[in-house]
């Protein structure tokens, strides 16, 4: 496993670490054994960052990871998130009373005195242009109620405008194979102020994985079922806001690219993590198998410049003109 600094926290994280939103819900069935198992194997392969809400499963996720700490004595860090518990889910929603209710309700489900790291969770875009919502997390942070705070976007845009706050020491965000602007300048611009990069969603919402087709079957209950066009939360949420039949071709056109012996979602991972700017992919799993696949991407070779540019053309034709002025 590699390590890298997280923002000015002075934490060093893995550099591919555990999203915690699968073993929450809206990814289709989910069993608890299984989860903890998944957790479980994390931690055996190195990982020290875990990335959860107080949404994923309604403090499920949370509960899990509460759990890992009671049965592990290795230290390790989790980020949590706030703010979409609100509904109607908007600006005016970010306020004192609001906020410090979620962190005493994570506090409680996680079982701690203080939360590691605290996101404000894909907030509404005027929350950014509200400096008194950075300042109640301020006074959380003076308060002892949490260690340190960061931001959840959906758009670069957002994040420019987040960092601006001296307290933000980290941005999450999705940047993968098939979403790739952040790269374009927000990535130059965390590294000049000292700001952490999380890259979400980094296998695509499991299409990077290389596994599904037009026969693949989605839950009731999955995101990428019911939210392709947006209809629960925001389109780019799912399959990077690519149309799923796109997006396939680009798995296709993908498939050359990869080396033998290697998995896609090593490679996808592998690519993410070659990039300077980013502190750590959080790629979710279900299962031990999954966690062990995803975590031995750390280690591999870097990527060669062949390989690099040919990721860059099928970003270019497959996902650019679709996704990348969007988001």
């Amino acid at each position: 496993m590699q390590y890298k600094a997280l923002g000015r926290t002075g934490w060093n994280v893995s550099s591919i670490s555990f999203g915690a939103w699968a073993i929450g819900g809206t990814w289709g069935d989910v069993d608890d054994t299984e989860s903890m198992g998944a957790l479980h194997a994390a931690l055996d392969a190195g990982v020290n960052f875990f990335d959860t809400a107080d949404v994923y499963g309604d403090g499920r996720s949370e509960r899990l990871i509460a759990r890992l700490r009671k049965e592990r004595s290795e230290p390790f860090y989790v980020a949590t998130k706030a703010g979409r518990r609100l509904n109607p889910h908007v600006a005016e929603g970010y306020n004192r009373s609001n906020l410090r209710a979620f962190v005493e309700r994570s506090l409680s489900n996680l079982n701690v005195e203080a939360l590691d790291l605290l996101q404000l969770h894909c907030p509404p875009t005027p929350v950014y242009y509200m400096p008194e919502v950075f300042g109640v997390l301020d006074e959380l942070q003076t308060e002892g109620k949490l260690r340190h705070y960061g931001v959840s976007v959906e758009k670069v845009e957002e994040a420019l405008k987040a960092i601006e706050f001296p307290g933000v020491q980290s941005v999450q965000i999705i940047y993968n194979i098939l979403r790739q602007r952040p790269a374009d300048l927000l990535f130059q611009e965390t590294q000049r102020k000292g700001v952490g990069i999380l890259a979400r969603l980094p296998l695509s919402s499991g299409l990077l994985s290389g596994k599904m087709t037009a026969q693949t079957s989605f839950a009731a209950d999955d995101h990428r079922l019911f939210n392709r066009n947006g209809e629960a939360f925001d389109k780019g949420e799912t399959f990077s806001g690519l149309d799923y039949a796109k997006g396939l071709e680009a798995v296709e056109a993908l498939r050359a690219v990869v080396p033998d012996g290697l998995s896609m979602a090593q490679f996808a991972l592998r690519w993410i993590t070659m990039h300077p700017g980013v502190t750590c992919a959080i790629p979710g799993g279900k299962r031990a198998a999954q966690v062990a696949d995803n975590v031995s991407a750390a280690d591999l070779p870097a990527l060669t410049d062949a390989q690099m540019a040919a990721v860059q053309t099928v970003y270019e034709q497959y996902a650019k003109p679709w996704v990348h002025h969007n988001w």
